[in-house]
């Protein structure tokens, strides 16, 4: 009897360091799994292994084997799962949170200053518009990269410590052309995407404490903002993504409340639409908003079932609609026209402890949303000068540092908080994540075998391939009349005037000028 409790004590540990290691490599632990590849080769082998170890010559396990057993799987046990509490993210749940975290954030202070440009009921009519487009151009992102994945799985090639990037879907689906027009267009707007958060952080502190210019501000976060080069990838943003979403969802409630609180300002007036420039403008702001699906490959990459994914951005949309529709259609009823002159929504609100909680969340949640938008750019460069698949996060976290240096640059050439939002959306987004994932999706299943052989079929809400293309022509039409080519009017247009206004490298962008420090006199 003692003989069978030894074994079956064995066993159940055996079996449980087997399971470890699955969950490991599910984890994509590479560097454990790796380091210990010559004890985990089968579980068979395993057993055979260690079984000699731990008997003694009575073929009975070894007393003070039995302590090291217990004490081992208490030490392992603790340590899996703090990490897998706030390191080691790759469930559905995880991918809805990056999702959610990484499409609202500083855009929700720009949104009551895009109603103010489109009006209430425009407002209203483009979010939930562009909303429903961009999470229709996530999905194909996503059947396009388990399409891509099914086919180099089929040729037996490995992604260990390897991250698959949207540009590499591209160009394994479509050809080396689209892969470098897929590289271009993602890496331009994830770079103006981490730049505008850096703006935001600026221009957010600034309402806390103006005895520094945003410039100067903007120094410094970018110093702080440095420090995401030590997160390896999506996988590692499970406690930070989580935060940072119920960060914006208290800055979005208080948005709400503390405008219906202070109610409307004397003599307020609601004249949008007023000017067309205004309207497409406003229109391209929200494109922007919804368009934050340039890293859903490697979010989807970060799973551990990527075929979960399909359904997941829709999900976190309709629950960004929560936060965005309220809050902003609340400031615009608030405070009116004032908003075209003031792109920050905390600009106009009174100081009070709530306002200011809501400052330092934002900065914080900012803070997480520069990390999403630049680990795309830090992988694209660790494959660039070959230290990708290193092992060592020192060696790659050095290797990371000179991609901050263009984005701080940028920030203080344009700090046009609001205004680039809009840029960026009509010239980068509409293509980055509407017009190149619709179009790549047509050209991958234009032959019949593709479409027969296809890793995901047609979804269950449009179950034919002529619907599918349908949709697809009209989010390449739409967006490239109306995104980008009225978008990009007015946009440019409206960016073009504020540098006529404040000029590159302005100091403190839309401050009040009794604020500012004095400026030396001019000769």
């Amino acid at each position: 009897m003692k003989g069978l409790r030894v074994e079956k004590l064995e066993e159940r540990y055996i079996e449980r360091k087997y399971k470890l290691l699955l969950l490991l490599e599910n984890q994509h632990s590479a560097e454990y799994v790796t380091s210990h590849s010559n004890l985990y080769q089968s579980k068979a082998s395993h057993i055979s292994i260690i079984k000699k170890d731990f008997e003694g010559s009575e073929g009975e396990m070894v007393p003070q084997k039995q302590d090291e057993i217990r004490g081992e799987e208490r030490v392992d046990s603790s340590l899996l799962s703090f990490k897998t509490l706030v390191w080691h993210g790759g469930s559905v749940y995880d991918a809805w949170f990056n999702c959610a975290s990484n499409q609202v954030a500083q855009v929700l202070l720009t949104l009551p200053y895009s109603f103010s440009q489109l009006g209430m009921l425009s407002g209203v009519i483009f979010q939930v518009f562009y909303g429903v487009l961009g999470s229709w151009t996530a999905y194909l992102i996503s059947v396009l990269y388990i399409e891509y994945r099914a086919r180099k799985e089929r040729e037996n090639v490995s992604f260990n410590n390897h991250v698959i990037q949207w540009f590499e879907v591209l160009g394994g689906l479509l050809g080396s052309h689209w892969k470098a027009v897929g590289l271009a267009f993602n890496c331009t707007f994830l770079l103006f995407g981490t730049v505008i958060q850096l703006i935001a952080c600026a221009s957010n502190i600034y309402y806390i404490n103006d005895r520094l210019d945003k410039r100067t501000w903007t120094y410094i976060f970018g110093a702080c903002c440095a420090t995401t080069v030590f997160i390896p990838s999506y996988h590692n943003y499970r406690i930070w993504s989580f935060l940072g979403l119920g960060m914006t969802t208290y800055t979005a409630w208080y948005l709400t409340i503390a405008s219906l609180v202070h109610g409307q300002v004397e003599r307020v007036t609601h004249s949008g639409p007023k000017k067309l420039e205004l309207y497409f403008t406003g229109a391209t702001n929200i494109l922007y908003t919804f368009g934050g699906h340039a890293i859903t490959v490697e979010i989807i990459h970060a799973m551990w079932k990527p075929q979960k994914f399909k359904y997941i951005y829709l999900s976190a949309t309709l629950y960004v609609f929560t936060l965005t529709i309220p809050s902003a259609a609340a400031v615009y009823w608030a405070f009116g026209d004032q908003l075209l002159t003031h792109s920050n929504a905390f600009s106009l609100l009174p100081r009070t402890g709530f306002r200011d909680a809501a400052v330092i969340l934002m900065l914080i949640h900012q803070f997480i949303t520069f990390g999403f938008a630049c680990t795309p750019l830090y992988f694209v460069w660790e494959k660039a000068i070959g230290v990708h698949e290193t092992k060592s996060i020192c060696l790659r976290a050095l290797a990371r540092l000179p991609v901050v240096i263009p984005v701080w640059f940028l920030a203080i050439i344009f700090p046009f908080f609001g205004p680039i939002n809009s840029a960026v959306g009509a010239l980068l987004v509409s293509f980055t994540v509407y017009i190149i994932p619709s179009l790549a999706h047509m050209l991958t299943y234009m032959k019949a075998s593709a479409r027969q052989n296809a890793a995901e079929k047609p979804p269950f809400f449009l179950p034919s391939w002529t619907g599918m293309y349908m949709m697809d022509i009209f989010v390449v039409a739409w967006v490239f009349v109306v995104g980008f080519g009225f978008g990009g009017w007015a946009s440019m247009t409206n960016f073009i005037k504020q540098v006529d206004t404040f000029g590159l490298f302005a100091k403190c962008y839309q401050c009040n000028p009794t604020r500012l420090p004095p400026q030396p006199p001019h000769h």
